[in-house]
């Protein structure tokens, strides 16, 4: 049975007749809904027609990462009352979950970019959604462009749509329109709560990050700070570090803290991401992630987020003529999506 109650108090809702003009016009649309609005679960829904507006389509929805692929799927078919793989399913590295009923199917941008490869006209399906469209990284860049390349010599009745809470709307949109002009850009309110930023400085100065050195003074200090959220404030608390290795380290320096402490990252097993996502169940926790936990997740009682401000990235090595993961200052953008994981149930 469809929550449509759920579905209901979604606010990207009003957002819904003005992108379905703009798909049915030009075809591309830039979505622009703040975090916490349904953007990720309810507008694949509708745009494929299963809650019941519109015509029968399927949807392809793009994820940067895999955890945020699995959770986005998992949230769709929940709010249609069924498992994955049936009409919502997912395909990440290793992992598929998708019949021939399945008409929105939530993959990560390496698996888009090889069914590009594999097949460039992408048979079948009709709508391709590149939600967190600000995370730029290769295999988002390089879909974008084939699927640009597509619609202008293959499939021109392919829609797309960019969605994201932070992105550069306008660079969007004149990229989608191409030589027809600047796509349609479409805005959601939101409703996110408040969000107070405290600054909280090392008391020494701390060595910058180089390539995967993390100074060890600046993890003890994300620690200390991760220990006075929990003294000062109630809820959850979530923690970004920019590695598997640092928050290790973190999960070590905070033992014997009242609170279950959980570390969320590409590795993780499946089990430990759906406990996060699943809740605590009176249970205080601090949850130690990477950048996974940035965008099209909601982690539910979080109330406080520590930002270590770094994050780690792939960078090409001209000297090797190789790239390789280096950690660096998170972006502003990506700040501002982590700060707003602390509003999205409550201020």
């Amino acid at each position: 049975m469809i929550a449509r109650d759920a579905l209901a108090q979604l606010p990207v809702r009003t957002a819904l007749p003005a992108l379905r003009e703009a798909l049915d016009g030009a075809g591309t649309a830039v979505l622009c809904a703040p975090p916490g609005t349904g953007k990720t679960t309810l507008v694949p829904l509708e745009l494929a027609g299963l809650t019941g507006a519109g015509p029968r389509r399927r949807v392809l929805v793009a994820e940067p990462r895999r955890i945020a692929a699995r959770a986005a799927a998992r949230r769709m078919a929940w709010l249609l009352g069924e498992k994955t793989g049936e009409q919502v399913g997912f395909t990440v590295r290793g992992e598929r979950r998708a019949g021939p009923r399945t008409a929105v199917e939530v993959v990560t941008t390496g698996v888009l970019l090889q069914r590009l490869q594999r097949d460039p006209e992408l048979a079948g399906v009709d709508v391709v959604v590149l939600d967190e469209c600000h995370e730029r990284h290769l295999d988002a860049d390089t879909c974008a462009a084939f699927l640009l390349d597509v619609r202008e010599t293959l499939r021109p009745e392919l829609r797309l749509v960019a969605a994201s809470a932070t992105t550069d709307a306008q660079g969007w949109a004149r990229l989608l329109g191409g030589s027809e002009g600047a796509a349609q850009v479409v805005e959601a309110a939101g409703v996110s709560h408040p969000v107070d930023v405290a600054w909280a400085p090392p008391e020494r100065p701390v060595r910058p990050a180089h390539g995967l050195r993390v100074d060890p003074a600046l993890l003890t200090h994300v620690a200390g700070v991760v220990r006075r959220a929990l003294r000062e404030r109630s809820g959850d608390v979530l923690c970004f570090l920019p590695g598997v290795g640092e928050i290790g380290r973190v999960a070590g320096e905070l033992a014997g803290v009242d609170a279950e402490v959980l570390q969320v990252h590409g590795r993780a097993p499946a089990e430990v991401q759906d406990a996060v996502l699943a809740g605590g169940d009176g249970v205080r926790r601090v949850v130690l992630a990477t950048s996974v936990a940035e965008s099209s997740l909601t982690v539910p009682g979080v109330r406080v987020v520590v930002d270590s401000g770094l994050a780690r990235v792939p960078r090409m090595d001209h000297a090797r003529g190789l790239s390789a993961l280096t950690t660096v200052r998170a972006s502003r953008a990506a700040a501002r999506q982590r700060a707003g994981r602390a509003g999205r149930e409550a201020p």
